[in-house]
């Protein structure tokens, strides 16, 4: 067998495990009727929003793949960029929908291994978990490689082979947006219904079988953490990979690398990320075997040994590796670059991933200073301190991470130029299978710790499955902070690789042109965000009128909830048998399938215009430009108007750039930082603030529900959304880049202008003070 067989063989590989995996949870015991039927609407709920979805998106698909082929033409490219884009965008919804099965399998399963034990309840929701991430893997590996290793079969070279495979880019990037949107719309419309209405209206837990949005709410928690998450990462594990081979395809041709003879020769270099890729793959397989906790331990602990056990198998695979693919020492650019400097670009970008992570975990955890602050300043001045605090804390979170990426940037630009900065976005994302494992295990564990609320299981269940979410709620910050600082490499390389297929060296800030889309770059995040914010808003209003409607005319609802607001917190075996009979003729009154309908209608419509910006901008930018350079009288800069549209759209990436890791940065943190400070005064004592404890009900609590509302759609809607906002931009620059720049000419002393000139096109160099040839 040939040495590239071996990694598409990987990715097969990565999916029989999966396979494995899913089959293992489907064979564990699902608990009671009502367990089961509680579970059952929940993935009645994420099936239905699916179909729905991807429904759409199919004529999406079909349209831009049409384009694609009818558009690319010539010596650069090929109409088989469309297959690229539709197998990628496959994968990308495949990837989702696998997750979506088997994490809605996984939560009731879940709960249930909770009666026995907290050992058995981590390993059924850590194994649904995987599935999701060994999918993710498999997938963008086997489809990655596969279409490569055909197109290389069609006697083009490299660089056209490369340029038709980021069709596979765009197409993830497609799918991946409009499910983070998507996602995030549905799960919090849901949530801020389920929490304003029931939680501060009616008073009653945010999972209690009585409030109707609590379906549509643990539906979110799968479509929004599970699939969008999913995608997210997927399309920056194929991104990070496609912008490192674009940056190998150019070393390929230097002597050193001309002159290799063993492994792959010469196009070793562009096969390394890829190669790194299926090492990750292993060292994420054998990571998930150390996955484990005792009975009472903490879960967190099993999860990190996990983590590290595939990191130190990754770092010694990819020694070996890089120094086996590449050649000791090269130049370029006449700097000196070595196959060690290679591997310690890589461990930045490891050390970067791990570093932003920490932070996040520190601005956001439960019970960290930062947290605690916020809490205490709901119960001193209500709501309105405790935004004014967790603003604080979000702006104040940026900065560590951004110093982390820029010392990254650097560091791995020292060590291996452009394509180092590549290479640590894939060293960040080679353990992209256990990381996302333990990043889908939070909501597999919020779900079951909801159907154990709804199903009325036991106290110490509860308490089991809250032990597991509230390390699910500290992974899945830490996961966002991952997800935000691997977008950004991965963007910095994609956007490398745009800068080489078009041609540019340099990007003059100093030209009008360049400026504008610079501000105009900076503003889309800002803008995407509020269309985001907004459309939550909107079905969040939807959701709220609904819950109302059914608490106030479903005669069985009103009763019961009159009985509960009697009893207080008084347990339910306490109640008269009157209040009981009351209560439980209240069981399945509640119309969850309005709820879910609502939410899915909301998701449906309002995906729709952020995910077009995001699609189109880069589009008209690039063209419009082209067209205002190629009207011009002087055919001189009617020959450089490719050139010049290219370099605009390069000021247009770097705004939106910088500005979305900022945003982005923000918003999570903050959202998550207003989340674990609400849930400060529902655990235990409650806060203390000058001897008085705040507990669960008072008035600082409702300010942290209200905080808490506020941030639900910044972390888990706009903010996850921008990440793929940037990448996919810079896909699609990428994608577009052989036509802008096709039949244009100019020299890197325009380049530098930033402006066309006439001495500089189609003739010698050596032309002075403006003097035509």
């Amino acid at each position: 067998m040939k040495n590239e067989y071996l990694i598409p063989l990987a990715g097969l590989l990565a999916l029989i495990f999966t396979y494995l995996r899913a089959q293992w949870v489907a064979q564990q015991d699902p608990g009671t009727d009502r367990m089961k039927r509680i579970a059952g609407y929940i993935t009645d709920g994420a099936m239905a929003f699916l179909r729905a979805e991807y429904s759409k998106l199919a004529w999406f698909v079909v349209g831009v793949a049409v384009l694609l082929a009818l558009t690319s033409q010539g010596s650069h490219t090929s109409p088989l960029i469309a297959l690229s884009f539709v197998v990628g965008a496959t994968c990308s919804a495949l990837a989702g929908y696998i997750g979506m099965k088997v994490a809605t399998k996984a939560n009731v399963r879940t709960a249930h291994a909770a009666r026995t034990g907290l050992a058995s309840a981590l390993n059924v929701a850590f194994r649904g978990g995987s599935v999701m991430g060994m999918g993710v893997v498999g997938l963008g590996v086997l489809g990655l490689s596969g279409l490569f290793f055909f197109y290389n079969t069609q006697g083009w070279e490299i660089s056209k082979v490369i340029a038709v495979l980021t069709g596979f880019s765009f197409g993830a990037s497609s799918i991946a947006l409009f499910a983070r949107v998507g996602g995030g719309i549905y799960t919090k419309a849901a949530d801020v219904g389920a929490d304003l209405v029931g939680k501060v209206e009616a008073g009653i837990p945010e999972d209690h079988p009585l409030n109707p949005a609590t379906i549509a709410d643990n539906v979110g928690d799968n479509v929004g953490d599970v699939a969008g998450m999913g995608a997210d990462l997927f399309e920056s594990y194929v991104g990070s990979m496609i912008g490192a081979m674009v940056l190998g395809a150019v070393l390929m041709t230097l002597p050193e690398f001309v002159g290799i003879t063993g492994g792959f020769g010469a196009l070793g270099v562009v096969m390394l990320p890829l190669c790194l890729a299926a090492i990750g793959i292993v060292a994420s397989m054998i990571g998930t075997m150390f996955v484990s906790v005792e009975e009472g331990g903490d879960p967190k602990a099993g999860l990190t040994r996990g983590e590290l056990t595939a990191a130190v198998i990754m770092l010694l695979g990819g020694y070996f590796l890089i120094n086996g693919l590449l050649p000791e020492t090269w130049v370029f650019g006449g700097t000196t670059f070595t196959a060690m400097g290679v591997f310690y670009a890589s461990l930045i970008g490891l050390a970067c991933g791990l570093g932003i992570g920490f932070v996040t975990e520190y601005y956001t955890g439960f019970n960290k200073e930062p947290v605690r602050e916020i809490s205490r300043q709901s119960a001193k001045g209500g709501a309105a301190t405790n935004i004014i605090s967790g603003l604080g804390v979000g702006m104040r979170s940026t900065m560590w991470p951004i110093l982390f990426l820029a010392t990254a940037i650097l560091g791995a630009y020292h060590f291996a130029g452009l394509y180092g900065i590549a290479i640590a976005a894939v060293g960040m994302l080679a353990n992209t299978g256990i990381q996302l494992a333990v990043d889908a295990y939070g909501p597999v564990a919020d779900n079951a710790g909801g159907i154990a609320q709804m199903s009325e299981l036991p106290e110490e269940v509860r308490a089991r499955t809250d032990s597991l979410d509230a390390v699910g709620n500290t992974t899945a910050a830490i996961g966002k902070g991952f997800a935000i600082g691997s977008a950004a490499l991965t963007a910095l390389a994609l956007f490398a690789a745009y800068m080489g297929v078009a041609g540019i060296s340099t990007i003059n800030i100093a030209s009008p042109s360049v400026m504008a889309c610079l501000f105009v770059g900076a503003m889309l995040p800002f803008l995407f965000s509020a269309m985001a914010i907004e459309a939550v808003g909107r079905a969040a209003s939807d959701m709220i009128k609904e819950v109302q409607r059914q608490f106030k005319n479903i005669p069985e609802l009103k009763a019961a909830l009159g009985k509960m607001k009697e009893n207080g917190d008084k347990p339910i075996e306490e109640w008269s048998e009157e209040d009981r009979n009351v209560y439980e003729a209240a069981d399945g009154k509640a119309e969850y399938a309005n709820c879910v309908s609502i939410s899915t209608t909301a998701a449906i419509r309002e995906m729709v215009k952020p995910g077009m910006l995001a699609v189109l901008t880069p589009v008209v930018i690039g063209f419009g430009f082209k067209y205002i350079y190629g009207m011009s009288d002087n055919p001189v800069v009617v020959a450089a108007a490719g050139k010049h549209a290219a370099m605009a759209l390069g000021g247009l990436l770097a705004g939106v750039t910088v500005s979305g890791v900022l945003l982005a940065l923000f918003q999570a943190n903050a959202g998550g930082a207003w989340d674990n400070a609400k849930k400060m005064f529902e655990e235990g004592k409650g806060v203390e603030v000058d001897g008085v404890y705040h507990t669960k009900g008072s008035d600082a609590h409702k300010a942290g529900v209200v905080g808490d509302t506020v941030g639900d759609p910044l972390k888990d809607t706009s903010g996850p959304s921008l990440n793929i906002l940037l990448k996919l931009m810079t896909v699609i620059a990428l994608v577009i880049a052989p036509l802008l720049v096709a039949d244009s000419v100019i020299s890197d002393a325009d380049q530098a202008d930033g402006k066309p000139k006439v001495e500089n096109v189609g003739g010698d160099n050596d032309s002075k003070d403006g003097e035509s040839k």
